[in-house]
């Protein structure tokens, strides 16, 4: 059984009220301001909220939080809306991981080439790249 992120009572509640205005307005989604006026939270407590849901109520409702910039937040019980929104965030993740390599970790081992740690990061994320860029297809 996977490990439960414990939740501070407070991010629980923003949860909570980010969920229930989620599945009001479900199958639609909402923006963030829709969210501000529907919760009555500030953005940082909407943001919070979301944070909450996607680390710990997604898990045990069985709905994952996605977004999609014409319809917002939403929970979505289509299988074909999660995949992508999962490879949206896989080309966000490999556009920063390859930023990283190509801004500081090439230039390291460009300039210290016998650098044991950067050789190993290196090919560590060579891996990792590859199968974010596949996954992300």
């Amino acid at each position: 059984m996977p490990r439960r992120r414990e939740a501070r009572p407070i991010a629980e509640h923003y949860g909570d009220l980010v969920r229930v205005a989620l599945l009001e307005a479900r199958p639609a989604g909402l923006q963030t301001r829709q969210l501000i006026t529907a919760t009555r939270l500030t953005k940082s407590q909407v943001e919070r909220g979301i944070r909450h849901l996607r680390d710990v109520g997604a898990a045990e409702h069985l709905t994952p939080v996605i977004w999609r910039r014409r319809d917002g937040y939403m929970f979505s019980d289509d299988p074909a809306d999660w995949i992508e929104y999962e490879k949206k965030q896989f080309r966000l993740i490999l556009g920063r991981l390859t930023r990283m390599i190509t801004g500081t970790l090439d230039p390291h081992l460009a300039r210290y080439p016998d650098d044991e740690w950067a050789q190993v990061a290196a090919a560590q994320l060579t891996g990792v790249r590859a199968t974010l860029a596949q996954l992300s297809k």
